[in-house]
């Protein structure tokens, strides 16, 4: 006997219940939506953020993010500063002090080719070798400037003014050369022409020659004012980071207390000590290098420029004082006086105020250098050169006299005779302003190697503490998960 299987009271029509839980019941409704994996990990991120073990895994990843942000940013600023200070040591300082010495050399140069023009046939073996070496000198330190501006991290291109101005002394100073070899040929012939020759060479060397050395000059000092600011700007980011993190590390302490009525959490002290060491070492290390980058830049660096512009007033005082015995009246300003001898008096103001009788306090640039030396060793010299102003000024007035009386060898000799001309004092001039140049570069150089070298180490140091007050939060936390396992 055959059996009949009961018929489905489920119609074909009518929806399958789908097997399982609720969710998926409610999942195969119509209209409902599948939720996305990143959503439903959200939720489990939600609900174990409910928890204290969540909570604690939450606040020790946030500590060790903030305090390893703390030493990267203590590290990459710091390391900034501290190349920033190695570039006005090793390099911003040296080419400004080479750019000044390139301007001296061609200003010497000269005045050292109108004092050979006034001697003539007697042109002696050293004055031929100090001008040479003065061409020379220029030459060398215009291939060390132009080999600097194509270093990494230099100006380079069009827009660098330092690299214009060198191009542009490498294209003039060999035909300046030229001219005073001209002049110099046609005065050994006795021809006239000589005379205007070199006069057009000084003209030269005033209107092309000087000034493109003096932009050079300004271009290497506005480098060497912008690599001091970079050392010593406070690194702000840094510090604003160590402070949130032992904030941070202060609060996750506290939390901790009242939470479990422990005095301390070992782990997150020895954080917060960490991080303190770092930011302790971050002030006070960048504070000595400030002082010190300041007091070599304020002083030493402000003297240098002083002395440099002194010097530099001293050799166009000579030169026109020569080219007035060149020139002999030829060139005259507006109101029909020697242009030379006009330009000299204006010179020597500058280099020491106005003349005056009696031993006045020394003014112009000489007073500006005394005022700057902080010890005798670096007044000494700028005193010898006040000294020899006034002994240069009282001959070069006798010499003025002698011209006017018409008696141009008793001038010439006053002028570029032996010790008792003008000569003699410009020399001792220079020379006093040389050895106060020299003294102030080794104070300059004494005052930012103490500032550099505050920033030793502290790049390196700060990541390694960092890494430790990192390490510990984290241990610190963990310790107190372990309790919940």
């Amino acid at each position: 006997m055959t059996s009949v299987a009961p018929e489905s009271s489920v119609s074909p029509d009518s929806p399958v219940p789908a097997a399982g839980n609720g969710s998926g019941a409610q999942s195969a409704l119509p209209g409902a939506r599948r939720r996305t994996a990143w959503a439903e990990g959200l939720d489990r991120l939600r609900a174990a953020a409910t928890t204290e073990p969540g909570r604690l895994r939450a606040i020790g990843a946030v500590l060790a993010l903030l305090v390893v942000v703390f030493g990267a940013a203590t590290a990459w600023q710091v390391s900034a500063r501290s190349a920033a200070a190695d570039d006005v040591v090793l390099r911003s300082q040296p080419l400004t002090a080479d750019a000044a010495s390139i301007y001296r050399s061609l200003a010497d140069a000269d005045t050292t080719a109108a004092a050979g023009f006034l001697a003539g046939g007697a042109e002696s073996e050293t004055t031929r070798k100090r001008y040479a070496a003065d061409l020379a000198t220029a030459s060398q330190l215009l291939v060390k400037a132009a080999a600097n501006t194509q270093m990494p991290g230099a100006h380079s291109g069009a827009a660098d003014p330092a690299g214009a101005q060198i191009a542009r002394l490498n294209q003039l100073l060999p035909r300046y050369a030229g001219l005073v070899e001209t002049a110099r040929t046609n005065n050994r012939q006795g021809l006239p022409l000589g005379g205007a020759y070199l006069r057009y060479a000084n003209e030269q060397m005033r209107t092309e020659l000087l000034p493109a050395a003096q932009a050079l000059y300004e271009a290497e000092t506005e480098r060497l004012a912008a690599d001091h600011e970079r050392a010593a700007a406070w690194p702000w980011w840094a510090l604003a980071a160590g402070g949130v993190a032992i904030g941070a590390l202060a609060w996750a302490q506290r939390r901790d207390r009242r939470r479990t009525n422990r005095v301390v959490n070992r782990g997150l002290l020895a954080a917060a000590v960490a991080s303190a060491a770092v930011l302790l070492w971050l002030v006070t290390g960048h504070a000595l290098a400030r002082a010190g980058l300041a007091d070599a830049y304020a002083h030493g660096a402000r003297s240098l420029e002083v002395l440099n512009t002194a010097r530099i007033d001293a050799l166009r005082a000579r030169g026109d004082e020569n080219l007035t015995l060149v020139a002999r009246g030829a060139v005259l300003t507006k109101d029909q006086k020697d242009f030379y001898e006009v330009d000299f008096q204006a010179g020597m103001a500058d280099l020491a105020g106005a003349a005056g009788p009696g031993p006045a306090a020394a003014a112009g640039e000489l007073g500006k250098a005394l005022a700057l030396a902080d010890d005798e060793a670096g007044r000494r010299p700028v005193r010898d050169a006040v000294a020899a102003v006034r002994e240069w000024r009282a001959r070069h007035a006798e010499a003025r006299a002698a011209d006017d009386r018409g008696d141009y060898e008793r001038a010439l000799a006053k002028v570029i005779g032996g010790d008792g001309a003008t000569g003699a004092s410009f020399d001792r001039v220079d020379t006093g302003l040389g050895r106060a140049l020299v003294h102030e570069q080794e104070r300059f150089r004494a005052a930012a190697d103490g500032g550099r070298a505050a920033f030793g180490g502290l790049a390196v140091g700060a990541g390694v503490l960092a890494a430790a007050a990192a390490a510990a939060a984290v241990l610190g936390i963990g310790r107190r998960l372990s309790e919940y396992r």
